[in-house]
């Protein structure tokens, strides 16, 4: 019988257990997972602690991870292109990351020079990413900043906005200046002030659009620098209706090609991703407890 880390209620990070679960079984276009790895993102964390649950309500015994790859065990009814033995990596909405089996309805091929971390931590961040950035419309020749430039989505977000000829400002900590400097970003520091610091900056008129991937309270700041909310959206701060801001949420057509679209320019060492942290996919308590205590810096990838 396969393990899964299983939510038993809402709370601490002890809620995650890992303990055994039945098979789970594909059906009429689902694809089953080996899960060779599982990426561990901020909203798993609200989810479990029971902030979303409203927006998000679970069913008992719920297993977590909105990201995984492996190597594809079983095949449902009307399944082509894809047979079992090959590598995917995936984006689950109905979750089951944390598992040693999960099910995905949609799925992309994993290079073989992309390692199953790498391959487990794209597909939440660059469906964020280029959703959002479509739902900004921004175009060459504009200027985003980037609120949680060094984030894992606001890295994937610089550098698809650079390659599509925008100025990129990234607002980070002081730590993460150079690498948002090196990714060819403008780096600007968080906190008080920042909208003097960015006006600041040479050679940047004004800013035309904004996406929030930090979600610790600048949007105010954000619709200062926009000239107004219209071109300000926020994926992570839940009081973005006080500042008449959009929340944007996964959904099925936000960007069903991403992972598509962003994983060859990751195999190609045209996209980098955040360093990460590898633990075992029986410890995703440890995992939440530690990206909560501030004690990591690194995406965190849970592996078989």
């Amino acid at each position: 019988m396969p393990y899964a880390s299983v939510l038993t209620g809402y709370g601490a990070p002890e809620v995650l257990t890992w303990t055994p679960v039945a098979l789970p079984e594909p059906g009429p276009g689902q694809i089953r997972i080996r899960v060779h790895a599982a990426g561990v993102g901020p909203t798993d964390l609200k989810i479990r602690r029971g902030d979303l649950r409203q927006a998000f309500p679970l069913p008992p015994s719920a297993v977590l991870g909105f990201e995984a790859a492996g190597t594809v065990d079983a095949l449902g009814p009307a399944v082509t292109a894809v047979a079992a033995g090959d590598e995917v990596a995936a984006l689950l909405p109905a979750l089951g990351g944390y598992g040693e089996y999960a099910l995905a309805s949609s799925w992309t091929a994993k290079p073989a020079n992309v390692g199953s971390a790498d391959a487990a931590a794209l597909p939440a961040s660059a469906e964020a990413a280029v959703g959002v950035l479509r739902q900004l419309g921004l175009t060459a020749g504009e200027t985003l900043l980037v609120l949680g430039g060094a984030g894992s989505v606001g890295l994937v977000a610089t550098q698809l906005a650079l390659s599509q000829g925008a100025t990129v400002i990234g607002a980070t900590g002081p730590r993460d200046e150079e690498f948002v400097r090196e990714l060819g970003a403008i780096p600007v520091r968080y906190g008080p002030g920042l909208v003097a610091r960015v006006r600041d900056i040479a050679d940047v008129g004004k800013v035309d659009a904004v996406l929030d991937a930090g979600g610790k309270g600048g949007l105010g700041d954000a619709v200062a620098l926009a000239g107004g909310p219209a071109r300000v959206i926020t994926l992570a701060d839940e009081h973005a209706a006080d500042f008449g801001v959009a929340f944007s949420a996964p959904t099925p057509d936000r960007a069903p090609d991403a992972l598509d679209r962003t994983m060859p320019l990751l195999a190609s060492g045209e996209l980098r991703l955040r360093a990460q942290r590898l633990l075992p996919l029986s410890d995703a308590a440890h995992a939440h407890a530690l990206l909560e205590s501030g004690q990591v810096r690194e995406k965190i990838v849970l592996t078989a």
